[in-house]
């Protein structure tokens, strides 16, 4: 893509973008959620839920925008589903794991303020907005529970 590129173009790639990234933090949790510590699979179950909601709202905007979702998200969903596996063989999966959560969340944080700088729908602003205060409002849940 260009710098020349249709603002619509790119608003739709960084709808795109926000959707791999929330399909690639998804692919870890459904992994760390089988894995998990009794007290920590609550949280991780949390984490789960808001992403799968998160990507099928993602994928409508994206078919509003005549682009189909890819079920799949990008190579780091086998690399997340990789390393949460290989962790839970030499460590517990519980909240020593969530300082890697929250760098992890911090590249979906920044894809929602990506997709935001692009001109979207009143719509679908609302919506990516929404979803954004979503995930940071859990991600400060997961660090006050940390503490």
């Amino acid at each position: 893509m260009t710098d020349q590129s249709h603002p619509q173009e790119k608003a739709t790639d960084a709808l795109g973008a926000l959707h791999d990234r929330t399909i690639d933090v998804l692919a870890g949790f459904e992994t760390m959620v089988d894995k998990a510590e009794p007290d920590f699979r609550p949280l991780a179950e949390r984490f789960r839920g808001l992403h799968q909601r998160h990507a099928g709202q993602i994928a409508a905007l994206l078919a509003a925008a005549g682009r189909e979702a890819d079920a799949d998200g990008t190579f780091m969903s086998t690399v997340n589903r990789a390393v949460v596996s290989m962790r839970s063989l030499v460590d517990d999966i519980d909240e020593d794991i969530l300082k890697q959560v929250e760098s992890g969340e911090q590249h979906v944080v920044d894809a929602f303020d990506e997709a935001l700088a692009q001109p979207q729908s009143a719509e679908a602003k609302g919506r990516l907005t929404e979803m954004r205060q979503e995930l940071v409002s859990l991600l400060g849940e997961a660090r006050a529970w940390r503490s």
